[in-house]
């Protein structure tokens, strides 16, 4: 078994988000590009976000801290610490209100 701490790993991920021009990092903790199951932890500086995509398969985003904004067509869901969201499958952005750290889940 495998034991990992999402407030350790999400502190570490908003700090080094904050060191870089692009206000973001990401690590993957569970899972990969070879597994049907990937969970990713990713933080944002506040006013940035991840452009546009789309999304093929079930994925959602567990705010971990902070708040963020989730925006797919004409609908927005905003997202605090606690919060789950389940992202559409549709084209579909993320913008970090304030610092803002969460777990993206993605099944293929």
């Amino acid at each position: 078994m495998d034991k990992k701490s999402l407030t350790a790993v999400a502190r570490q991920q908003l700090k080094l988000a904050a060191t870089v021009t692009s206000g973001r990092s990401s690590q993957t903790i569970y899972g990969g590009h070879a597994n049907s199951l990937r969970q990713t932890v990713v933080g944002l500086c506040a006013g940035q976000g991840l452009a546009e995509h789309d999304n093929y398969g079930e994925a959602t985003l567990l705010v971990l801290s902070g708040t963020l904004t989730l925006h797919s067509g004409d609908n927005e869901w905003k997202g605090s610490a606690g919060d789950l969201l389940v992202v559409p499958k549709a084209r579909h952005s993320v913008q970090a209100i304030d610092d803002v750290a969460f777990l993206l889940t993605v099944a293929k």
